[in-house]
C-alpha cells in the first residue's frame, strides 16, 4: 500500500457520489420541464376545472414558483429525507413511501438476474477457455455476442410466448399469484416467504421470478463470458499452472486455481453489471409487469409527475453509486497493486 491509505481512498470515492447524483438530478429536472405537458392537467384533464382551481392546484404542488426556486427547494427537501408528494393520483402521497414499497421488487429481480448472469457467464467462459481453439470455444464466444445484443423487451416477449402461452408452465407477469398473501418483512417475496415458512408463497414467488430474471440474466451474461474466457486463457498459460500439471493435480483443481487467479477483473465487472442490471430492470419490469421502481417511473412519466420521477431517480442513482463504491473498495482489497 502506498499513498494516504485505504480510508482516504474510500472518502474520496464516497464524496464523488455527491456530484454524480447532483448532475443526474439536474438533467432530470431540466428535461422534465422541457417536455410538453402539464402535470396538473395530465391528472385532472381540461374539463370541469376553472382557471382558479387549476392555479390553486399548481400552487399546492409548488409549480407556481420559478424553476430555479423549485430546483433548490426540492434539493433541500431531499437532503432532509423528503422526496415530496405525488402530483398524480393518488395525489399528495409521500413519494418516499412509494420508493420503499416498490424498490424491494426491483432489488429482488436484480439479485436473481445477477445470479443468473454470473452463473452463465462463469460457466460459458470457463468452457470456452478450457476448450480454446475448438468449435465449442467458437460457440461460446458466439453466445456471448448474441446474448449481449438481445433487446430485452423482445427477448422477454419471446420467453413469455413460449413458456407462458404455449407451454403454460410459468407465469408471465406479476410477483405472486393473485390472492396469495406474504407477510411483509423485507419486501423481498422469496426471502419473506422463507422467513415466515410459507412454502406455497415461496413456490409462487420463485415461479414468477424465473422468466424476468432469466431474460435479464442471459442478456448480461455475455460480458462475463468474454471476460472470463480471455482472463482464464491467460492464466492457464502461466508457469504456475504448468507446475500444477507436473505435480499431477487433477484438471478440475487446476481450472479452479486458474479461475481464482482470473477473478479480480471479474469482480470489478460484477459491480458494474449490478448497476447495469438495476437500469435494465426497468425494461424487464415493463415487459413482465413487474411492480418495481421501473414500472413506477414509467407510470409517473405519463402523468408528468415531477416529484415522483425526480425522487425515484435520485434514490436509484444514490443506490447505484453506493454499490459502485463497495465494488471499488473490494477491488482495492483484492488487488494489492491498486494505489490509494
Amino acid at each position: 500500500m502506498s499513498g494516504r491509505g485505504l480510508g482516504y481512498y474510500i472518502l474520496i470515492r464516497a464524496l464523488m457520489i455527491i456530484p454524480t447524483v447532483l448532475i443526474l438530478y439536474t438533467l432530470v429536472f431540466v428535461l422534465l420541464r422541457l417536455l410538453p405537458g402539464d402535470p396538473i392537467l395530465a391528472v385532472v384533464g381540461t374539463k370541469h376545472i376553472s382557471a382558479e382551481q387549476l392555479e390553486h392546484l399548481r400552487k399546492l404542488a409548488g409549480l407556481d414558483k420559478p424553476p430555479y426556486v423549485q430546483y433548490f427547494e426540492y434539493l433541500w427537501n431531499v437532503l432532509h429525507g423528503d422526496f415530496g408528494v405525488t402530483l398524480a393520483m393518488p395525489m399528495g402521497k409521500p413519494v418516499k413511501d412509494y420508493i420503499f414499497l416498490k424498490f424491494p421488487a426491483t432489488l429482488e429481480l436484480t439479485i436473481a438476474s445477477f445470479i443468473v448472469s454470473v452463473f452463465l457467464g462463469l460457466l460459458t467462459g470457463t468452457i470456452a477457455a478450457v476448450k480454446r481453439g475448438t468449435w465449442i470455444d467458437s460457440a461460446m464466444r458466439l453466445y456471448s455476442i448474441i446474448a449481449y445484443t438481445l433487446f430485452i423487451p423482445w427477448f422477454g416477449l419471446i420467453l413469455q410466448y413460449i413458456f407462458g402461452l404455449k407451454l403454460k408452465v410459468l407465469p408471465t407477469s406479476g410477483r405472486i399469484d393473485p390472492g396469495m398473501y406474504i407477510e411483509w418483512i423485507t419486501g423481498l417475496y422469496v426471502l419473506d416467504s422463507i422467513l415466515t415458512g410459507n412454502l406455497q408463497a415461496f413456490i409462487s414467488a420463485i415461479s414468477h421470478l424465473i422468466l424476468p430474471s432469466i431474460t435479464l440474466g442471459i442478456v448480461l451474461s455475455g460480458a462475463y463470458t468474454r471476460l472470463v474466457r480471455n482472463n482464464l486463457v491467460d492464466v492457464l498459460s502461466m508457469d504456475f499452472i504448468r507446475s500444477y500439471y507436473a505435480r499431477g493435480l487433477s484438471k478440475y483443481k487446476i481450472i479452479w486455481y486458474g479461475l481464482k487467479n482470473a477473478f479480480i477483473p471479474i469482480v470489478t465487472l460484477m459491480g458494474l453489471q449490478f448497476a447495469i442490471l438495476l437500469g435494465g430492470a426497468i425494461l424487464t419490469e415493463t415487459t413482465f409487469n413487474w411492480p418495481g421502481i421501473g414500472t413506477f417511473i414509467v407510470d409517473r412519466i405519463d402523468y408528468r409527475d415531477y416529484n415522483s420521477i425526480q425522487g425515484a431517480i435520485i434514490f436509484f442513482a444514490f443506490f447505484v453509486s453506493v454499490i459502485s463504491l463497495i465494488v471499488d473498495v473490494i477491488y482495492a482489497l483484492l488487488d494489492p497493486r491498486v494505489k490509494y
